[in-house]
């Protein structure tokens, strides 16, 4: 049966690494790359897509609501909700734009989607709805989605997972092995404590008893005579991407390159954390500063999209940000943050300091599929 590889550009770091990590190792799997076009990305982002599009020999850009006599997919949308803006409790945009357009590409063929979650993130990436559709994280110490590794280790599939792993053990180490996978799941020994026991032994063997477990199910994995990925113990972390984008020559998105400004005589360095739109409501408000002084035109046309009492920001309106007073309180709060992160030897990049910030940093994985 045929089974799809699909692999998502975002215009971000990790999902552009991806790409070029997957070019290169994987060249027998026909991956193919599409971008979730938003037509509210920063101009960088269009740049590196477009470079990686070179690299790749090509992206398939989707794009929805076509047809629309609105400017933008988000416009529509945004028009059919009634004004009423995104939020981190109603990601109506990542919905909309994003994932339903990608389920229609891939529609109702097997299919394994590949996702740039890195192997130094503690965090779950995209899983679909769709039983067709299966992701792989390639770049993590344990490739599997949740929704796998509950079925393969849950306690209903204890006698093959005992006998994958007596027919692919080597003797010598059958005994210590066993100790592990015989334990079924219970309160105490839950399924993330048994995968890591069961990855630190061997990752490799730990990957060939998943694949051997999901051979004749409906997995998509599961459809294909062999899968390279399972011989692989790469762990990927921040500084292996942007080696493998520098190396690549596709390079950076500019966006991540830091930019200084000073505040009360106190020097400090701002840039955009994330790839995703300009006016994403995840972004900290010193990125939102950033947008302000370095794309003044997003940042006004982010400010025509707050109306009827809708802001981007909770209890605070991007007219209120841009006051003289605040900016300059924004701009000492990240100076305070990063002399800390300088005391403590600690890059002051605002990319490597995810989580720091007051603000609502567990950005939606789902914008960069």
């Amino acid at each position: 049966m045929e089974v799809r590889h699909v692999l998502g550009i975002s215009g971000g770091k990790d999902s552009a690494a991806l790409a070029i990590y997957m070019k290169n190792k994987y060249p027998q799997l026909k991956v193919e790359y599409y971008n979730s076009d938003t037509g509210c990305e920063l101009s960088e982002t269009d740049l590196l897509i477009n470079r990686l599009e070179t690299y790749l020999g090509g992206i398939t850009r989707l794009r929805a609501a076509e047809g629309s006599p609105e400017p933008t997919p988000f416009e529509h949308f945004l028009k059919a909700a009634g004004n009423f803006l995104p939020s981190p409790q109603q990601r109506w945009c990542t919905q909309k734009m994003k994932l339903q357009e990608m389920e229609k590409f891939v529609g109702d063929i097997p299919t394994i989607s590949y996702v740039g979650i890195r192997g130094d993130e503690d965090r779950e990436g995209y899983v679909s709805t769709k039983p067709n559709i299966q992701s792989i994280f390639p770049f993590r110490k344990n490739i599997w989605s949740v929704d796998v590794i509950n079925r393969v280790f849950c306690n209903d599939n204890l006698d093959k997972l005992i006998e994958k792993y007596r027919e692919f053990t080597p003797a010598s180490q059958l005994d210590a092995v066993m100790k592990i996978v015989e334990r079924p799941i219970s309160k105490e020994f839950f399924y993330g404590k048994k995968t890591n026991a069961l990855l630190d032994f061997d990752t490799k063997l730990f990957n060939k008893v998943v694949f051997e477990c999901l051979r004749g199910t409906d997995c998509p994995v599961g459809m294909l005579d062999e899968f390279p990925l399972i011989d692989n113990d790469d762990v990927l972390v921040k500084a292996d991407i942007f080696r493998i984008l520098e190396e690549s020559g596709v390079g950076i998105p500019a966006y991540y390159n830091p930019i200084p400004f000073e505040v009360d005589g106190h020097k400090g360095t701002y840039n955009r954390s994330r790839s995703g739109c300009y006016f994403c409501f995840f972004q900290q408000k010193i990125e939102w500063i950033w947008l302000y002084e370095q794309h003044p035109d997003l940042y006004a046309k982010a400010m025509e999209f707050e109306k009827d009492g809708y802001t981007w920001n909770q209890n605070e309106s991007l007219a209120d940000l841009i006051k003289p007073e605040r900016i300059r309180q924004i701009k000492l709060d990240a100076v305070k943050k990063q002399e800390a992160k300088r005391a403590e030897g600690a890059s002051c990049r605002l990319i490597d300091s995810l989580g720091a910030d007051d603000d609502n940093d567990a950005f939606c994985a789902n914008c960069f599929i």
